[in-house]
């Protein structure tokens, strides 16, 4: 007796005769009966088949063979059928790979979900849902796609219009979220080209975007919404796309054919990739987000040990300082003393404390932020040891004493401003702790262009006792008296405190100041960090560790893949130090520390000169506007203190909200970020604008000029702060 098998799969009929040889076919749904496909129905077809026999042969077997070839042609055709089935399955699993990245962003993926309102097999490939908002995601294994004048096309037909049920999807998500209070811009539909390389372009109300850039592009939206917004979004959809029925579990599919075989599966995604998606989220957040972010591979840099005192450096923008703080915050975890974070600018030490209560809130009580002149009072005033810090009467003290012994005399004849050589007291003399003539006038003067010779070094010395004698008359100390009292005091009476101690933008620290700081914690194991980049060196004189009595022989790292800036930036900042030569504290004459890498690109740099004030304030404030990210990323940097009060009038008369750098402490705040280039040093910006920069700035210049070339350095530093956009306004 021959044995009748039969089976419903996606509205096909299977059928077969005989013990897995004989007459097979596929039957479509225009096969159907009622809309049932019972044994019944079969035997009473395949009955009258049998039955038919009794007639003529000839006209029965010309049928069957008709019959036979419909047959053969809707096998073909199902199995053509089935092939984009399983093509498509490939296509999906492929795509869900290169979108998994996306779940260490806090992304949630719902598979396979059923076309919203409808009772057929339509799917949605992927919703996806987190952070930055709810995606609609579709896969094309689309062969020659093209996206054009709004348009897609495969090969020379126009597709566009296929996409329309798909946005259709997306107006009626909007809706529903709409009522848990969603913003429609937060519901986005994408189109994504598997296997394809193509950057995310507008078709319509919909993004099409090629594999590889299609989780970046998700998460480049950043951070949408808070994790209870994300949680209702996810019930929210989680009704909204119903879950694909399956198949019966009582048909029999074991007389079904082999499934096609699967391909072998790719490797989709590098440590690179991963990398890049990741870095996404990150470049959408705000720039306090970004300061404290570090890239996988400086990982190991933080958690490296050193037998004793270390040095990182690196150019701008290879991430010196968030390597610093990550650092802190490792070394405060694996021991019991106090980790110190120091540096000379007076913004870095209240930025990097809130960054660190952001990153490490368990260690944030463990880790101590101060500026090194702040530190140095207050270890004197702990001690019970009296100063009376004058600045201004300082000055005052200093200019009576060049009045005296400047003025009409050698050093007038070699540099009449007086800057210089009050900085030749306070950078090499003082900031050295030279007590004696001797120790001055056989000094290599590290840092300073202009050669002395014997009775000019002379001259300076004279200069130097008469400002001594000044602040003594008048009770009062400088700065540097400060710092010379707390590393007197600490070598009488060392400090337990502390296990560990961080310098950043250590070249501009005095000598006096690093072996202050080294009196900390000696030469221990990781116990001092020294990071820093003589480019970036923005005052005059200078030092080497040598003459601090530090050695970091063998222990020292240079860092050269530059993760801030885009190459563009990189490229037009380096122009403005090119062929500068600066002595770095290792004691090395150096032009710059390569960049053997930088791993983004973007906007072309702009740089616009202007014949006066007025026009130029017109071309700063309209670009200002223009800027591609929100006013609190924006910094507005200046050379001078007199700059900065200027813009800050300017934004105040045409109402744009703008703090001074001064009063930034490293949060989040909705205004415009305004200071000099000195204050701005260690921070970052999406967006930097530098306002009336002096067209003498701009050009190098023909003589080895020592404020010329700290000029063009400081210009370096403050362009160097833009991680996205740079404009620079060049006027008189």
């Amino acid at each position: 007796m021959r044995r009748v098998a039969v089976v419903v799969h996606r509205n096909e009929l299977a059928l077969q005769l005989g013990a897995g040889r004989g007459f097979r076919a596929i039957l479509g749904p225009d096969r159907l009966e009622g809309g049932t496909a019972g044994p019944g129905w079969v035997l009473a077809r395949w009955g009258r088949i049998v039955s038919s026999a009794g007639y003529s042969a000839g006209n029965e077997g010309r049928r069957l063979q008709a019959e036979a070839a419909e047959h053969a042609r809707l096998v073909i055709a199902k199995r053509e059928e089935a092939e984009r089935w399983m093509l498509a399955s490939r296509t999906e699993y492929q795509v869900a790979g290169s979108l998994a990245p996306l779940t260490a962003a806090g992304y949630t993926f719902l598979h396979d979900r059923g076309w919203p309102g409808s009772r057929g097999s339509a799917q949605i490939d992927h919703v996806v849902i987190g952070p930055g908002g709810l995606f609609i995601v579709d896969t094309k294994a689309w062969a020659e796609p093209v996206v054009a004048a709004g348009r897609i096309f495969r090969g020379q037909a126009d597709v566009t219009d296929e996409l329309s049920g798909l946005a259709d999807v997306g107006y009626g998500t909007e809706a529903v979220m709409a009522e848990i209070g969603l913003a429609p811009g937060e519901v986005h539909v994408v189109v994504v080209l598997a296997g394809r390389q193509l950057a995310p372009t507008e078709v319509g109300s919909l993004v099409v975007v090629g594999e590889k850039q299609a989780a970046k592009y998700i998460n480049s939206h950043g951070r949408r919404l808070t994790d209870s917004q994300v949680n209702s979004v996810l019930s929210a959809a989680l009704n909204h796309f119903p879950v694909l029925g399956e198949a019966p579990a009582e048909l029999d599919l074991s007389i079904l054919p082999q499934a096609l075989p699967e391909a072998e599966p790719e490797m989709l995604l590098t440590v690179d990739d991963v990398t890049e998606v990741l870095m996404a989220g990150v470049l959408a957040e705000s720039i306090e987000s970004w300061m404290s972010f570090l890239h996988p591979a400086q990982a190991k840099l933080v958690r490296r040990s050193f037998s004793g005192p270390s040095r990182i450096r690196g150019a701008a923008g290879t991430g010196k300082t968030v390597v610093g703080l990550h650092r802190a915050a490792y070394l405060a975890r694996s021991q019991e003393k106090k980790v110190l974070v120091t540096s000379f600018v007076k913004t870095l030490p209240d930025v990097l404390s809130n960054l660190m209560t952001r990153l490490a809130p368990e260690v944030a009580d463990r880790v101590e932020f101060a500026g090194v002149n702040a530190f140095a009072g207050r270890l004197l005033r702990s001690r019970g040891i009296g100063f009376n810090l004058k600045a201004a009467e300082a000055g005052l003290a200093f200019s009576t004493a060049w009045q005296q012994h400047g003025l009409g005399g050698v050093l007038e004849q070699i540099d009449r401003d007086k800057r210089y050589w009050q900085d030749e007291i306070g950078k090499v003399i003082k900031g050295r702790g030279l007590t004696t003539f001797d120790e001055y006038s056989s000094l290599a003067r590290t840092g300073r262009r202009r050669g002395l010779t014997l009775d000019q070094r002379r001259a300076v010395w004279t200069l130097f006792l008469a400002y001594q004698e000044g602040l003594r008359s008048r009770g009062i100390h400088d700065f540097d008296d400060v710092i010379l009292l707390a590393e007197q005091s600490l070598r009488a009476h060392p400090l337990d405190t502390y296990g560990a101690v961080v310098i950043d933008e250590a070249q501009d620290l005095s000598c006096a100041m690093v072996r202050m700081l080294h009196l900390l914690v000696g030469d221990a194991p990781d116990g001092l960090t020294i990071i820093g980049d003589g480019q970036q060196s923005i005052y005059p004189g200078g030092f080497t560790l040598a003459e601090a009595g530090i050695s970091i022989a063998g222990r020292g790292v240079v860092m050269s893949t530059n993760y801030r800036n885009t190459r563009e930036i990189v490229e037009f900042a380096a122009r403005s130090v090119d062929g500068d030569q600066f002595a770095d504290i290792e004691g090395e004459l150096q032009t710059k520390d390569a960049v053997a890498e930088v791993v983004r690109s973007g906007a072309h740099p702009v740089l616009e000169r202007f014949d006066n004030r007025a026009e130029h304030n017109h071309g700063f404030l309209e670009r200002l506007r223009e800027a591609d990210c929100p006013l609190s990323d924006i910094g507005i940097l200046s050379l001078t203190t007199a700059g900065v009060a200027d813009v800050l009038k300017l934004l105040e008369a045409v109402g744009i909200p703008a703090i001074d750098l001064a009063d930034y402490s490293g949060k989040p705040v909705d205004a415009v970020k305004v200071g000099t280039v000195k204050r701005a040093k260690g921070l970052e910006f999406k967006t930097v604008l530098m306002p009336r920069v002096l067209p003498a700035w701009i050009e190098p210049s023909t003589r080895d000029d020592e404020a010329h070339a700290i000029h063009r350095r400081e210009l370096y530093v403050g362009m160097t702060r833009a991680r996205d956009e740079l404009w620079v306004g060049v006027c008189s």
